[in-house]
């Protein structure tokens, strides 16, 4: 089961309503609920403090029989935080490990870094978050994975702990066993020269990002 959150970022409508077909439990933080409904799509449950989604959007929701949980404006929580622990509790009850995440990206750059905490959080807990949008996929991992892409796509392993020690196979800057910290750039915008390519986290958390595009 593909589970996801739909946060109220930047969204691409087009690219939206090509990915919101392959989900199949949908979770809006309150605004990301305008995109579900224009995108055509009724989402599972519609989360937050209901102060971003159009009235009329709401309206549309309700109807379609989305659960509808409101909160208080002043809150702990973030709307995209609560959204995740719906999502986090789906996940666990069917088994899943891994949650997708759209609309998280671009608008408010505070808000992005929230969310790479959120994405940290959830990574200790043993569930990953895949951040999506068209430019972009990233996610927090430790250990060994293997990597699909393609000759040229661009690749970068940026520690998110105090430092990480890395081992690489298949990209154009090869690391063995190498410790980059979380000061240090040298992880950003390695190259593909297969089709895919192992990563190797040896000690901390590496955030991965995949560019969607390769090098010119």
């Amino acid at each position: 089961m593909k589970i996801a959150v739909l946060a109220n970022g930047a969204w691409d409508p087009v690219w939206g309503g090509q990915i919101l077909k392959t989900v199949d439990f949908l979770i809006c933080a309150d605004g990301g609920a305008n995109y579900a409904v224009s995108s055509g799509y009724a989402p599972n449950f519609v989360i937050g403090d209901l102060d971003s989604i159009l009235a009329e959007n709401l309206k549309q929701c309700e109807k379609m029989g989305c659960v509808i949980e409101r909160y208080p404006c002043q809150k702990d929580e973030t709307d995209l935080e609560l959204a995740l622990s719906r999502a986090e509790e789906r996940a666990r009850f069917v088994g899943e490990r891994e949650i997708w995440l759209f609309g998280a990206t671009g608008n408010r750059i505070d808000h992005f870094m929230g969310n790479l905490a959120l994405m940290l959080s959830f990574a200790r807990k043993g569930l990953r978050i895949r951040l999506v949008d068209p430019e972009h996929e990233m996610w927090i991992f430790q250990g060994r994975e293997k990597l699909l892409g393609f000759k040229g796509q661009e690749i970068s392993l940026i520690p998110l702990s105090e430092r990480a020690v890395i081992t690489t196979k298949g990209l154009f800057y090869p690391l063995e066993h190498e410790v980059i910290f979380q000061e240090s750039p040298r992880g950003i915008s390695n190259v593909f020269v297969e089709e895919n390519a192992v990563v190797e986290v040896h000690e901390g958390w590496v955030l991965v990002i995949l560019l969607a595009g390769g090098r010119a």
